[in-house]
């Protein structure tokens, strides 16, 4: 039997050692390549909105707020605990951002006659379009993710799939038991 042919080889742990190596460099990239389309999904809804109010407000949103138009887009009339638990975003920051929504005049909250302290948000007519714009976006978006997944085989496809599954359910960060 050859050196090369044995999994445990020296030259085979090297091998292996350079693939991690160069899978960390890659998902490090994908992050930051992640972060970049934000700057690329803003210009796609900037180029693709026909409302000049609401195009003058796109340059400044953030990608959160745009999560919690689509969460009240989605679940209208709805609360900010339930806003915050649709779109992983922390209920003081769904507060916030419901209070700059609301003065970008992209919401409108109201208050239950029976419960004052229970506030619900609803789209104003310029938050639906803004709403409406970014399901436009995440159409494109999935077509393209489609047209890129396309390439690969189904078994390359069920590794992928079994690889971020697995990546959902594992701590990458080994704390130390007492």
């Amino acid at each position: 039997m050859e050196k090369s042919d044995e999994p445990f080889s020296s030259k085979g742990m090297k091998q292996k050692q350079l693939s991690i190596n160069r899978i960390m460099v890659l998902v490090e990239q994908i992050g930051q390549r992640i972060q970049q389309e934000d700057d690329e999904e803003r210009k796609w809804l900037i180029q693709h909105c026909r409302d000049p109010l609401l195009c003058s407000l796109l340059p400044e949103m953030t990608v959160a707020e745009l999560h919690v138009v689509d969460a009240i887009g989605k679940l209208e009339p709805v609360n900010g605990i339930t806003i915050s638990k649709h779109s992983g975003i922390p209920k003081g920051t769904v507060s916030k951002i419901t209070r700059r929504l609301i003065h970008k005049k992209l919401l409108q909250s109201e208050s239950l006659l029976n419960n004052k302290k229970e506030i619900l948000f609803r789209m104003t007519p310029l938050g639906e379009k803004l709403f409406i714009l970014h399901q436009q976006l995440h159409i494109e978006i999935e077509k393209g993710a489609t047209a890129f997944l396309n390439r690969y085989s189904e078994e390359e496809l069920s590794l992928l799939s079994r690889i971020l599954q697995d990546t959902l359910t594992t701590s990458w960060v080994t704390l130390d038991e007492e």
